[in-house]
């Protein structure tokens, strides 16, 4: 199974012509998940877990990277300072893949030495990883996908008052969509379901946890930073283009403490979910 599932996974990057073609075709607002920037204490061990659950791990120039339909997951850049904490207990609570049959990747994962949790209240189309830096991954089935694995949402915590206006700054910055996702508030953008849950524990910021930030990928990013910065929103890194790749990055963070890259990829390749 776990062959099998690699084995159509490096199918579907071959087929699509680049090694970054990973992400959904970008909504009217030039918008698509990119990827999920990890700080962790040991590359080797996470890389085997992603692997495992169906991803292809490869180097990046001085980065290791697991891919999946959806997003890239980054577990290394040079020299990352250890975690501070795991996704618990920041304002990004954890992220979540969806697979083609849950019970089938459990036995596969559990085959391969992944610790998985069972779902809650004896969900069988639901299940758990934690990573060994505390990234909580929740794994959710959809048997008519295309994909064995491909990713599905980043679950945010932050004060019942505030889930309303959280929803509204994504849909108003990156063009996502609002609508629900069972009982949470959230909205939809290429590639990701970003949902909103109400905690009354104070949450921290992503910066410096294991999970450092989230990434779009954005069409003419010169232009989008240009709206943002109109909009009033500050970018803590500016635009920057590499002058030899033509790729072009900045960071901004939401109101709530999240960290968030925005790139722009030359000559993207994009794949239909």
């Amino acid at each position: 199974m776990r062959k099998l599932i690699s084995t159509l996974t490096m199918i579907w990057i071959l087929s699509a012509g680049t090694a970054w073609a990973q992400a959904f075709q970008p909504n009217a607002a030039g918008v698509t998940m990119g990827h999920w920037h990890l700080n962790t204490s040991d590359v080797e061990a996470n890389k085997k877990i992603f692997a495992a659950l169906g991803g292809v791990a490869m180097k990046a120039g001085d980065f290791e990277v697991v891919r999946f339909p959806g997003v890239v997951v980054y577990l290394h850049q040079r020299n990352p300072a250890p975690p501070t904490g795991g996704t618990v207990g920041s304002v990004v609570n954890h992220v979540g893949f969806i697979v083609q049959d849950v019970q089938q990747s459990v036995a596969a994962w559990k085959a391969a030495g992944v610790a998985v949790l069972p779902g809650g209240n004896g969900r069988m189309d639901q299940a758990f990883v934690v990573t060994p830096d505390e990234l909580r991954i929740e794994i959710l089935e959809n048997k008519d996908q295309r994909f064995p694995i491909q990713h599905h949402h980043v679950h945010f915590n932050v004060p019942e008052a505030e889930i309303s206006e959280i929803q509204a700054w994504y849909a108003n910055v990156f063009g996502a969509t609002p609508g629900t996702r069972g009982r949470f508030q959230a909205a939809d953008a290429p590639g990701v379901n970003l949902t909103f849950s109400e905690t009354e524990t104070p949450t921290v910021g992503t910066k410096g946890r294991v999970l450092d930030h989230i990434g779009f990928d954005v069409k003419d990013l010169e232009a989008f930073t240009k709206k943002l910065e109109a909009a009033g929103i500050e970018l803590d890194r500016p635009y920057t283009k590499n002058e030899e790749t033509g790729s072009a990055l900045a960071f901004i963070h939401d109101p709530w403490g999240t960290n968030i890259e925005l790139n722009e990829r030359v000559d993207p390749v994009y794949v239909t979910p």
